[in-house]
C-alpha cells in the first residue's frame, strides 16, 4: 500500500521539508509514504479563483494513483481521532489499495474535487497553512502506524 500525498505547492521552507521527511523516513515499506508536489496556477487579474482551482484539480487528479482512495483534507471535512485514522489506514491496508491525500494550495481544493473524494478529512477546526498540513499529516500517518503496531509512540 503507497500513502500518496498530492500537494499543491513547491519550494517549501526547509523546516516543512525536514518535518516531512522525518516521518516518512520512519514508515516501513509496506505502508510508504510519498509526497506529489503540484505545480499552483499563477493568479492573474480577472481569471476567477473557481478556474485557478479547477486548474490545479487537474493536476491533482493526473498525480493521484489509478484506483485509489481519494481523501481531500478539507476544514470543513470529518474530524477523526488518531485512534479513528489507524482504523481506516488498517482497513485500507487490508483491502490492498493506495490512498492519496489531496492537499489544496491558498484557496484549498476545488469543490468539484472535494465531492469526488471518497472522504473529505478534517485535520484540524483551525485553518491550517498548506505547508503546515503537509507536517500534519506525514505525522498522524506515522501515528497511527504506530497504533496498528502497537508501538509505544501513541500514549493515548
Amino acid at each position: 500500500m503507497r500513502l500518496v500525498v498530492v500537494a499543491v505547492g513547491a519550494r517549501m521552507p526547509a523546516w516543512v521539508d525536514a518535518a516531512f521527511e522525518q516521518y516518512r523516513a520512519r514508515m516501513p515499506r509496506e505502508a510508504r509514504v510519498e509526497l506529489i508536489e503540484v505545480k499552483p496556477e499563477k493568479r492573474a487579474v480577472g481569471i476567477a479563483a473557481e478556474r485557478v482551482l479547477g486548474l490545479e484539480a487537474e493536476r491533482i487528479r493526473a498525480a493521484l494513483p489509478r484506483g485509489c482512495v481519494q481523501v481531500a483534507l478539507d476544514q470543513r471535512g470529518r474530524a477523526w481521532s488518531s485512534a479513528e485514522l489507524a482504523a481506516a489506514l488498517g482497513a485500507w491496508r487490508q483491502d490492498g489499495r493506495d490512498v492519496g491525500f489531496m492537499i489544496g494550495g491558498a484557496d484549498g481544493l476545488a469543490s468539484a474535487l472535494k465531492a469526488r473524494a471518497d472522504m473529505r478529512l478534517s485535520l484540524s477546526a483551525l485553518t491550517l497553512p498548506h505547508a503546515l498540513a503537509r507536517v500534519v499529516l506525514a505525522e498522524q500517518l506515522y501515528r497511527a502506524h504506530t497504533i496498528l503496531s502497537g508501538h509505544p509512540y501513541h500514549r493515548a
